[in-house]
């Protein structure tokens, strides 16, 4: 599937939409790392680096959400597919 640029700022939040349902806090940070999901404080956090580019924030999101488990929420068949096609680029 071919993302157009402007739509990866919906996806964005679209998939930030769903890390909160899931209980999951996204944040977007500066420094020396790639991002990933982790656990703080008991806290589920992703943390994205805010100079990736949007492809790489929305891979990011996709391999987080994975790991925190969405095989049995409802997703719209179109952010599924990025969600798995983005997961299987990394």
């Amino acid at each position: 599937m071919k993302i157009k640029e402007k739509e990866f700022e919906e996806t964005i939040q679209d998939l930030k939409a769903l890390a909160s349902q899931l209980g999951a806090e996204v944040r977007f940070e500066k420094g020396d790392f790639k991002g990933g999901y982790c656990i703080l404080k008991e806290s589920k956090v992703i943390v994205i680096n805010k100079t990736a580019n949007l492809q790489r924030k929305v891979m990011i999101l996709s391999i987080a959400l994975k790991e925190l488990g969405i095989e049995q929420l409802y997703l719209t068949p179109k952010l599924r597919e990025i969600i798995d096609e983005m997961t299987e680029m990394k």
